[in-house]
């Protein structure tokens, strides 16, 4: 078992009874009504986890990266749902603004990010970027002290309840990685506008909009990361902020196989058939000890990537590989723990069914399985492969 310090173990008892007592009653809830959690949301923002890596100096409390990772892990063990508004507020837009951000604008944003006032989403898909992000065509044109905005996103996770949206853009006439940057992009902005929520198979509580930007002008004090046209610089500085996502995405599947597991094996010790628990049946022991293990090696490869930093951030090619193995495991084990339970496990009285809809996300999030494997590759043999054609 990986060793935490006493405080790490003593703040993960403490959150796991801060979810079980105020997250479980209404986890099945949010899913069945497709509704977003706000009620959980505004206890986050008051117990200070919104902004918990945002820096002290700015309203935060400057906790390591460890610390959100246990954070989201406890939480999505018990609501998804909630685990993802923690997963955006934590390793999303405010921790990337921390970085590259200008102090003023730091000053602006942060503070707000951590009270609640502000919530953050962001927008980097297209419709025609997806996994091959940087065929983005989201363009930004200087015009005085504004930014011209144009194009449209996709998939942003909670962009309707959004009040400030942090988009990947294009600065001049260039392709691939080369002159994307970032800004800021405030609700209310002339030319934005937020399409209506799509309805999906699992994370039913924090839906995913289309985004709008038509001749949307932006004040030039909201870019973030302008884009250079003649290198990949900018593009490369804004990705590597995002390093602690994976491993948070990584976390939340450790959550939600965790409890999944936990389930599985009080079952079968409970369930009876032809006189016996069923735990006492091998082919159900080798699929209780297979889930025990892949938890655990998950649990070692995360706690890895967010105590192995570089430059304050995991590293990625650790980070790379425990959101890989995380988002393939949760599948195996929600998978599994249900078939342990039965039909009853396909029904909606117990939260299996849920678990195994929420799991199928992660491999879609923040870098599909198939990018990722061609991520690690890229590192392995240090180099680049283009898997465009030539």
């Amino acid at each position: 078992m990986f060793q935490l310090d006493p405080d790490l173990e003593a703040f993960r008892q403490d959150i796991r009874k801060t979810a079980e007592r105020a997250f479980a009653a209404k986890a099945a809830y949010w899913d069945e009504k497709e509704e977003f959690p706000a009620e959980n949301r505004d206890l986050l923002a008051r117990l200070g986890y919104l902004g918990m890596v945002i820096p002290e100096a700015y309203g935060g409390s400057g906790a390591p990266v460890i610390q959100g990772t246990i954070l989201l892990e406890e939480i999505a063990r018990v609501c998804f749902n909630t685990a993802l508004v923690a997963q955006i507020a934590i390793n999303g837009p405010s921790r990337a603004i921390a970085v590259m951000a200008s102090d003023e604008q730091k000053q602006r944003w942060l503070p707000g990010c951590v009270s609640g006032e502000f919530n953050f989403a962001i927008g980097i898909s297209e419709p025609g970027a997806g996994s091959g992000m940087t065929d983005m065509v989201t363009s930004a044109t200087p015009d005085g002290d504004h930014i011209v905005l144009h194009g449209q996103k996709a998939y942003c996770t909670g962009g309707h309840l959004a009040t400030h949206v942090f988009v990947f853009a294009r600065w001049g006439k260039t392709q691939g990685p080369k002159g994307i940057g970032a800004l800021v992009v405030e609700r209310g902005t002339p030319g934005f506008e937020v399409g209506h929520p799509e309805r999906k198979m699992g994370g039913r509580g924090m839906p995913e909009v289309e985004l709008f930007f038509d001749r949307c002008r932006v004040p030039r004090a909201n870019v973030i990361m302008e884009g250079d046209p003649g290198s990949t610089r900018s593009f490369k500085r804004l990705m590597s902020s995002f390093g602690p996502e994976r491993v948070g995405n990584a976390a939340m599947c450790l959550g939600v196989a965790q409890a999944a597991y936990e389930a599985a094996k009080a079952y079968s010790q409970q369930r009876e058939q032809f006189g016996r628990p069923i735990c006492e049946f091998q082919g159900l022991q080798w699929k209780v000890a297979d889930m025990a293990v892949q938890i655990h090696a998950a649990r070692l490869m995360i706690y890895r990537a967010a105590t192995h930093l570089v430059d304050g951030f995991p590293d990625p090619l650790e980070a790379a590989m425990a959101k890989l193995y995380a988002n393939e495991m949760v599948q195996r084990v929600t998978n599994e723990a249900l078939q342990i339970h039965g039909h009853a496990g396909f029904t909606r009285a117990l939260p299996l069914e849920r678990m195994v809809r929420d799991s199928r996300g992660f491999a879609l999030g923040g870098g599909t399985t198939e990018i990722l494997r061609n991520t690690i590759a890229s590192m392995v043999y240090g180099r680049a492969f283009d898997q465009r054609r030539g």
